[in-house]
């Protein structure tokens, strides 16, 4: 059902406190049963934090790729982010059928509803960023609640809940992870693993320039599902840039599963529904995808090059988005500055390269 987009300020959702309901249900993947023993580990972590968890109908079960079918997902859903007793919406993790939701969702009663938090990445944004673009809700791109696990204690994991739990006009500030992870683990053997962080993170000038620097209202999310919903009226990204044209619009993205020719042609779909035109910056994440490895394939370093390294504004590569954690916590429709160096004072004399974003939320 449509609504109009908004046209007045970003609106936050009120901040979570202890005692705060937080309804866990999967809009896209489900949990099959192999995998509940680490659901219940990340559920018992949100109740440990003195949070309400409450579990939909469409959480701990996998049919034909997804929870439930496509209706009762979306009424789910849907019933979560109306109800005035909800403060956050949190998916155990994205997966592949999120799309089927955004046509039976009912935009117009949302869009006068009292916004929630909604925290994920992968195909959540599908959803989230939508929440953004048509109603104006600040929405949360970063580690999905199967991440979540006691224990994990990276700096930025173990910011993951700190924007939705801070009030409107204070600041966040994040610098980049010190190594990533490469390999997942099993979780149904494994329930209790955590990230193994054995890869040197190395933020990035596309453009081969020692420093960078950029502002802006922050949108994006997954490559692979938001080249579907661009152009559409789920996927306004030339509107929200218009409408913040004067404070200037950094777009982030990271790539899942793309292969070098699909990012070279999601960024012309972008390039044609007016995402880039008019950006501040761009960061993309580390992409997921194996490389091309035929003597005659385009590279995925290649395919950057011809796409995004032709904008006439500042990108960053393989920064802290997606699907090889940790991961920035990433506030869509938040002002944003990002900071990357080679060379960059630490504050006590010694000197560190790498990048720093901070965000205000107002």
């Amino acid at each position: 059902m449509s609504a109009p987009q908004y046209t007045g300020p970003i609106r936050y959702p009120r901040p979570l406190v202890p005692g705060s309901r937080i309804v866990v249900t999967a809009p896209s993947s489900g949990v099959q049963p192999a995998l509940h023993a680490r659901l219940e580990l990340c559920l018992a972590d949100l109740r440990s934090r003195g949070f309400v968890v409450e579990e939909g109908c469409c959480l701990r079960s996998q049919q034909h790729s997804a929870s439930a079918p496509a209706p009762e997902r979306a009424a789910e859903l849907e019933h979560a982010l109306m109800r005035d007793d909800v403060d956050a919406v949190i998916p155990p993790w994205g997966g592949e059928r999120a799309v089927e939701l955004l046509d039976r969702l009912d935009w117009g009663a949302l869009a006068r509803t009292r916004p929630k938090w909604v925290l994920g990445y992968s195909d959540t944004s599908t959803w989230m960023l939508a929440l953004t673009l048509r109603l104006g809700w600040a929405t949360v791109h970063g580690p999905c609640l199967m991440d979540l696990v006691p224990g994990q204690n990276d700096a930025l994991t173990r910011q993951a809940l700190t924007p939705l739990q801070l009030p409107p006009a204070h600041v966040l500030r994040q610098r980049q992870s010190t190594a990533w992870q490469k390999h997942w683990s099993d979780f149904a053997t494994a329930p209790h693993s955590l990230y193994a962080l054995t890869e040197p993170t190395r933020w990035r000038s596309l453009k081969g320039r020692p420093r960078e620097a950029f502002d802006g209202r922050l949108f994006g999310g997954c490559l692979d599902t938001l080249l579907h919903t661009a152009g559409t009226p789920h996927g306004d990204g030339a509107g929200f840039i218009e409408r913040h044209r004067t404070e200037g619009v950094i777009l982030y993205l990271e790539n899942a599963e793309g292969s070098p020719c699909d990012v070279l042609r999601a960024f012309h779909r972008l390039r044609w529904t007016g995402w880039l035109d008019g950006l501040s910056g761009v960061q993309l994440g580390r992409s997921a995808a194996p490389d091309s490895t035929g003597e005659h394939d385009l590279r995925y370093e290649q395919a950057l090059h011809d796409s995004f390294g032709t904008l006439p504004c500042p990108v960053l590569a393989d920064v802290d988005i997606g699907h090889l954690p940790p991961q920035l916590v990433l506030v869509n429709g938040a002002h944003a500055q990002v900071r990357w160096s080679t060379d960059v004072l630490d504050g006590v004399g010694g000197r560190w390269g790498g990048g720093e974003i901070t965000q205000r939320l107002d």
